[in-house]
């Protein structure tokens, strides 16, 4: 029998980790089926409560339910316990595991573009729960300075205060988006800008080699600004995909190979 896998979320019709699990299997030679749980806003917990009693074997987590898939877990990794939410389950001896590949996904997808991280100095847009998940991996590649940019610069000190105990050997910084400067190895546009439509401006005096889009499959006025300095760019479906790659190796114990797919 197949084995049986998931992604949950709300809403989950544009998920497009079906196709991506299903190619890695293909790939692989793993006999799985992989499908879209709708739960509901109030229903998450018993969503995969019943996944998991029907011989589910593991479940992808997408919004708004990382944060709850965080609380519903027994045993976390160590960059799950960083960034506060979980993204991948699956039960060990009888206990919900959980784990967050989102920012691994980020450090294969930047690799994989061949892009440098080994002691660099990185500015990423947005104190939020996607900036959250990705300094620690981030740092683990090789950063040696983070700065965290945000509208709100009590947002963005806050987060800096929680994330400096898990990366001593860096610096961590925060900035106003209104104080935006310096020179960087790489961007990282963690807003929901290209998502609102919202423009975020750029201005001469940040100076960068490489843009890195979060979000893919919009247009970007982060990237079109990247772009119009001649800069490499990229948008985030590499992310999508390699933080696939790591919840499938997580489950099946074989790792495909990130530049396959993209």
């Amino acid at each position: 029998m197949s084995k049986q896998f998931a992604v949950v979320g709300n809403p989950i019709e544009q998920s497009r980790s079906p196709e991506l699990h299903h190619a890695f299997a293909e790939k692989t030679g793993i006999d799985l089926v992989y499908s879209k749980r709708l739960a509901p806003l109030d229903g998450f917990e018993a969503n995969i409560q019943a996944f998991f009693a029907q011989d589910g074997m593991g479940l992808n987590v997408t919004v708004p339910f990382k944060e709850q898939a965080f609380a519903a877990c027994a045993v976390l990794t160590e960059r799950a316990k960083i960034a506060k939410a979980v993204n991948t389950l699956w039960m060990q001896d009888g206990k919900l595991h959980g784990d967050n590949t989102d920012g691994q996904g980020l450090v294969n997808a930047i690799k994989a573009l061949d892009w440098k991280l080994e002691d660099t100095e990185l500015l990423i847009i947005g104190a939020g729960g996607a900036t959250r998940g990705v300094v620690y991996p981030l740092v683990q590649a090789g950063a040696k300075k983070i700065v965290i940019a945000n509208r709100t610069l009590a947002r963005a000190e806050q987060l800096v205060a929680d994330l400096k105990p898990a990366v001593p050997q860096a610096t961590l910084e925060a900035i106003s988006l209104n104080d935006l400067a310096g020179d960087f190895d790489i961007v990282i546009n963690a807003t929901s800008a290209s998502l609102t439509g919202d423009a975020l401006v750029l201005p001469e005096a940040l100076q960068f080699k490489h843009a890195y889009e979060m979000a893919y499959g919009k247009p970007s006025s982060f990237l079109d600004q990247a772009k119009a300095r001649g800069v490499p760019t990229s948008e985030g479906y590499g992310m999508l995909v390699g933080q696939a790659i790591e919840s499938f190796s997580i489950w099946n114990g074989v790792k495909p190979e990130l530049k396959d797919f993209l």
